[in-house]
């Protein structure tokens, strides 16, 4: 039998938040709702959430200082639902840590497709569950893939699913040159299409920042203009 795999579920509208619960124990899992982000805040250290699905126009905590709080203290995966449909809130929303953007309304199937999704790629474990050998290092920057954590020295990185799946992806082929467009099918599992550029920046430039403040005597990816990214020797 599947593990049943907690959601934190943070929407203010009563029957929006009711139809995700439901279909969320229809598909195996345990949500637990959260109808402002004050309450939302307090839910975040009561466990190790395998997802957060997060409105972003709440009462009490804004939405997107609740995300912000996610990206640098956990590093849980989050998908924003929200009626915001504008590109900037969309690109703000991923500059801060967002996995993926889903505009109300929505459509169930697809919202169940990119849970789903995320879930399958981005599975955490407990913090406490002891950690394997096989670890990938870089400089003094490691990665855990089957904890799926990344530290620099002894001080673990806050990184939501995407930042993780990027980083492990640069540290499996140390010597080798990423173009954009292969990061993006690799990590995201799509076609590199219209957007995927942006995607990849948001998400490449928030990696570095977190990796430049656990460590800024260090630099850990290099750019190569026009081409892609790779680690810096």
């Amino acid at each position: 039998m599947a593990e049943r795999l907690h959601i934190l579920v943070v929407e203010d509208d009563d029957d929006i938040n009711r139809l995700l619960c439901s279909v969320l124990r229809s598909g195996g899992h345990e949500p637990q709702p959260a109808y402002s982000g004050t309450e939302a805040a307090l839910y975040l250290d009561q466990r190790e959430w395998a997802m957060v699905l997060l409105d972003l126009m709440l009462p009490g905590k804004r939405g997107e200082a609740l995300l912000e709080e996610i990206g640098e203290r956990y590093g849980f995966p989050v998908i924003v639902i929200s009626a915001k449909g504008e590109q900037h809130s969309k690109i703000a929303a991923l500059k801060t840590g967002a996995d993926d953007y889903i505009t109300k309304p929505f459509d169930l199937d697809e919202v169940v497709a990119r849970i789903d999704s995320v879930l399958r790629r981005h599975r955490r474990l407990p913090q406490t569950q002891a950690h394997g050998p096989d670890l990938l290092r870089h400089k003094d920057l490691s990665i855990d893939p089957e904890a799926k954590t990344a530290a620099i020295g002894d001080r673990r990185l806050a990184l939501t699913a995407r930042e993780y799946d990027i980083l492990e992806l640069l540290l499996s082929s140390p010597k080798k040159l990423f173009a954009k467009a292969n990061l993006f099918e690799s990590v995201w599992g799509e076609d590199y299409l219209g957007g995927g550029e942006n995607v990849i920046n948001v998400h490449m430039s928030n990696l570095r920042n977190k990796l430049a403040r656990a460590n800024p005597e260090e630099e850990y990816i290099e750019t190569i203009w026009g081409m892609g990214y790779r680690l810096k020797s």
